[in-house]
């Protein structure tokens, strides 16, 4: 990479952050769906235009971070060992990123936000389908498939399980006030999901 394609590079990170934190102020202080896309702009100080070359939309702000860690998601489980099983090896690659850890504050508020907002909800909903089609061939080599085969239905569901347990832990935490650890709760919806079957 050439010093000048990596300046432009850190030039649109550190842009895309100073957009997200303005944003992500406005939304703590007035609501998500009271703040504008044009309040947004002004506040950063860019045109409505420019906001559009660094989010698709005002969920993006929110949950834009949700798919890069589905990669990291991905890549963690990838590197847990084909002997570890399914279960075990989604619970490993989750604590892997931090997905399992709740903390109280800003985290607790923005996932205040995200479960109380309709079109966040959805948006996540969406984002957590990126991660499912990201995970599920490995899950498919974990359980004696052929990477490309799209017969059996066990590698989605134990999957999209998973990613339910994980929701579920989290609405649990944020809806208590970010009381208790968000690993044991997705640990007990786990136990719950795995003993019913």
């Amino acid at each position: 990479m050439s010093s000048e394609s990596s300046l432009w590079q850190r030039s649109r990170q550190a842009a895309y952050a100073e957009i997200t934190v303005v944003a992500m102020r406005l939304f703590l202080e007035h609501g998500f769906e009271q703040t504008t896309i044009d309040q947004i702009a002004s506040t950063a100080g860019i045109s409505r235009r420019s906001f559009f070359r660094y989010f698709g939309t005002k969920e993006d702000i929110v949950l834009g971070d949700l798919a890069s860690q589905g990669v990291l998601v991905r890549d963690a489980l990838e590197a847990v060992p084909l002997s570890v099983g399914p279960w075990e090896a989604l619970r490993e690659a989750l604590g892997a990123v931090d997905a399992l850890k709740g903390e109280p504050g800003a985290t607790l508020a923005i996932a205040r936000m995200m479960y109380e907002t309709p079109s966040l909800r959805a948006r996540s909903i969406e984002k957590h389908l990126h991660w499912q089609a990201l995970l599920v061939p490995n899950m498919r080599m974990r359980l004696g498939l052929a990477p490309d085969d799209v017969t059996d239905p066990a590698p989605t569901a134990l999957v999209a399980s998973a990613i339910a347990c994980l929701d579920a832990a989290g609405e649990l935490w944020t809806r208590s006030g970010g009381v208790g650890d968000l690993a044991v709760l997705y640990d007990r919806a786990v136990e719950a999901v795995r003993a019913a079957s």
